[in-house]
């Protein structure tokens, strides 16, 4: 079974270059204003896997929840259980490596920080990690939703149907402990995670346990995990900046990471992978790494 790499950074608009994913598989939804305080991207896949054969995904993680909804014949699958038609994937500080085979057709719909118990009635950190089906936690309303999908005649028809889902699920607007996590995460994007937790913290007028108290129950990832991941990122940006590291040290310095060999277990830790490793799959003579 071959194995490829799938990276998606906020930027990108499907999926990173370091991707090794076919390009035509996935396409990013466009959804009305209503839908953007609630969701970040919606992606639909399409693709067959070739009968007898199968690829394993390493999905890299960038700490948000998602919605799957499995419309195909075949399916993404773990590689150790089958996956329900729709399920909801909790966030992870690891890489996940899925299996493909059959023909696929599905959404991904990544939910903005903050909204796990507003949609889904529990702490986002009961799902850390893991997946669960969505029929478990909207019961027949999973299923009726599924239903309506697979009847929809286009994507874009298939997107209204999950912004009623979505706002019919709220019923109100984001509550202030939403709010603040949003602020949170975007303080530790924006400074790629070199920013002190505690400073995020202050900057909010709450103290360091409220906020891993709020981050548990409305991302599914302590602060300083999450931290970790905004950091992770600003590192595979930088690495999209040049072509080959002329010194590995000064790019560790520069991303926030104490030194080297810091930087080598976390890439290790978050992506399962050394940074040479890392570097030979996504590197090509024709560059793929292009800002």
């Amino acid at each position: 079974m071959s194995e490829r790499l799938f990276l998606r950074l906020d930027e990108d608009p499907t999926q990173g270059p370091e991707s090794e994913a076919p390009a035509a598989t996935l396409r990013t939804l466009a959804f009305d204003a209503a839908l953007r305080a609630l969701v970040a991207h919606v992606l639909a896949y399409r693709e067959t896997i070739a009968p007898g054969h199968e690829v394993a995904e390493r999905v890299l993680p960038d700490g948000a929840v998602r919605i799957v909804f499995n419309l195909g014949a075949g399916a993404p699958n773990g590689l150790d259980s089958a996956a329900p038609s729709a399920w909801v994937i909790g966030a992870q500080a690891a890489p996940t490596l899925v299996r493909l085979r059959g023909t696929m057709d599905g959404l991904s719909v990544t939910l903005r920080p903050g909204l796990t118990q507003a949609l889904f009635g529990l702490p986002a950190g009961e799902i850390e990690g893991a997946g669960v089906a969505l029929a478990d936690l909207w019961r027949s309303d999973a299923e009726q939703l599924l239903e309506r999908l697979s009847r929809a005649v286009d994507d874009a028809a298939r997107v209204r149907t999950l912004q009623i889902a979505l706002l019919r699920r709220l019923r109100s607007q984001q509550p202030a402990a939403a709010s603040l996590v949003t602020a949170a995460s975007s303080l530790m994007r924006r400074s790629s995670g070199q920013c002190n937790v505690r400073d995020v913290a202050a900057a909010l007028g709450v103290t360091e346990r409220r906020l891993q108290q709020l981050f548990h129950a409305q991302v599914g990832l302590s602060p300083r995990t999450f931290n970790r991941l905004a950091r992770l990122h600003g590192m595979l940006r930088a690495l999209r900046r040049q072509a080959m590291p002329t010194s590995w040290a000064e790019l560790a310095a520069g991303a926030g990471y104490y030194d080297q060999a810091h930087l080598a277990n976390e890439f290790r830790t978050l992506c399962g992978l050394t940074p040479g490793e890392f570097m030979r799959r996504t590197i090509s003579p024709s560059s793929k790494t292009a800002a």
